[in-house]
């Protein structure tokens, strides 16, 4: 798998998003993707127990660990590169996370109009 040029969304240098824990399709720490990366793991996301609750809710249990795939279990506060579609969901029912836009891959804004990212900026 080749990964794509690592660009952010503000077309700077892609940030590191979460070492801990690990974040990334590539679980490399950046929300990298390639043509492999169907789910496009590419924003950046600080989780909510709002977000957690909703994610669980529409199928995608993010805070229950898995310690059989390494993944120890996100908490609010955590980061975490969620699939931009996921976020646009979250966003159009009203509980989208913050999300690092220095951190988010450029394309994240295929599926996410860069408004809507900037609407949820971290401070």
């Amino acid at each position: 798998m080749q990964k794509d040029r690592a660009v952010n969304v503000l077309g700077g240098q892609l940030h590191p998003c979460s070492v801990d824990p690990v974040t990334g399709y590539f679980r490399d720490g950046h929300c990298n993707t390639c043509a492999e990366d169907a789910g496009s793991h590419t924003v950046c996301a600080v989780m909510t127990a709002e977000f957690l609750a909703y994610s669980k809710y529409v199928g995608n249990d993010l805070s229950t660990p898995r310690p059989g795939l390494r993944f120890p279990g996100l908490k609010p506060g955590d980061q975490w590169c969620l699939c931009a579609l996921r976020f646009l969901q979250a966003h159009d029912e009203g509980c989208a996370p913050k999300v690092q836009l220095e951190s988010t891959h450029a394309r994240a804004l295929e599926v996410v109009a860069r408004d809507i990212l900037e609407q949820h900026k971290a401070e």
